[in-house]
């Protein structure tokens, strides 16, 4: 069954999702800065997020940015895989406060209506967002983020699951190897309600 999409995105049921733009994962200082940062930097994906960010709260859109931190205590992190163990490992660069948490600086200027929640899993949706997003009349998400096997994916997943209408913005995602970042998004585009890019979506937004 082939399902058509809507043509128009309505900006006022819409948010960003904008996953992990931090120290931590796109610099080459940051904890997964070995895998990511050089990847991160050839792709581009930053100036052509931050710049989708801008576009879309010009009309209408807030921008929510997710960071994963560890507090004293741990949080909700629960040490079931290998990626969790790694990071538990290394908590201390992880916390609310660390240099290395924070968001990159083409990212860090906040409009009116954006703010940022912190949380301990890989799924930006795995804490108290869908209530706070439902709140506000959100039904729709747009996710922008990296990396797009990792947070991206899980994250657009777990949206569509929980009723909201997900389109993960393609030129404004990236992975450490193009095969794993094209791969995940080919399964992004069957279990959501498809990709975009950032000019399909803006001609959208309505």
């Amino acid at each position: 069954m082939i399902v058509v999409m809507a043509s128009t995105v309505a900006a006022e049921r819409t948010a960003v999702l904008a996953l992990h733009w931090q120290v931590n994962t796109v610099r080459p200082e940051g904890f997964f800065g070995g895998m990511l940062s050089e990847p991160v930097r050839a792709s581009g994906v930053i100036g052509r997020a931050a710049g989708f960010h801008a576009a879309a709260r010009a009309a209408g859109v807030p921008v929510v940015f997710t960071r994963f931190t560890i507090p004293e205590g741990e949080g909700d992190l629960v040490r079931n895989t290998g990626f969790m163990n790694a990071v538990g490992e290394a908590q201390e660069c992880f916390r609310p406060d660390a240099p290395a948490t924070a968001l990159i600086p083409e990212m860090a200027e906040l409009g009116e209506r954006d703010f940022v929640v912190d949380n301990q899993r890989l799924s930006g949706l795995a804490s108290g967002l869908p209530a706070r997003l439902a709140a506000l009349g959100v039904d729709t998400l747009l996710v922008t983020g990296v990396a797009t096997n990792l947070t991206v994916e899980q994250t657009a997943r777990h949206g569509t699951d929980l009723g909201f209408t997900v389109h993960p913005v393609s030129d404004c995602v990236a992975a450490a190897e193009t095969a794993v970042h094209e791969a995940s998004l080919a399964n992004l585009e069957l279990t959501t309600a498809g990709c975009l890019t950032a000019r399909q979506v803006l001609d959208r937004l309505a």
